[in-house]
């Protein structure tokens, strides 16, 4: 059985070029992953205060959900297509400053409902 993941990517763009940055992993980089085989679904956040004190930095994050019964198999084929040239990356992004942590997941996805209000 398939077992799902979250790959989280935490990066930022180069100094400069934060809008190529933006406009590249949104409308570029999230569809080629997406194309890959056991990567299921994308979704890319900010901080929502990147002057609070403890902000982290880079201050970008992609989640990406993955279903496979070989997570580590999976990443590698994702690095062979980003080092052999199949998958363009931005010269926005900075590769000095990215950082990538993998999750299992122990549960099934819970869902509320989204029209009751606080």
């Amino acid at each position: 059985m398939m077992q799902d993941y979250v790959y989280v990517v935490r990066s930022g763009p180069v100094a400069g070029g934060e809008e190529a940055y933006n406009d590249w992993y949104t409308n570029v980089h999230l569809g080629d992953v997406l194309a890959v085989p056991g990567f299921v679904s994308a979704q890319r956040f900010c901080l929502a205060d990147p002057a609070a004190p403890d902000a982290p930095t880079p201050g970008y994050l992609a989640l990406y959900t993955m279903r496979t019964d070989d997570p580590e198999g999976l990443l590698a084929t994702l690095t062979g297509l980003v080092e052999g040239g199949q998958m363009a990356m931005s010269e926005a992004f900075d590769m000095e400053t990215v950082t990538t942590v993998l999750y299992r997941a122990l549960t099934p996805v819970v869902t509320g409902r989204a029209d009751v209000e606080a």
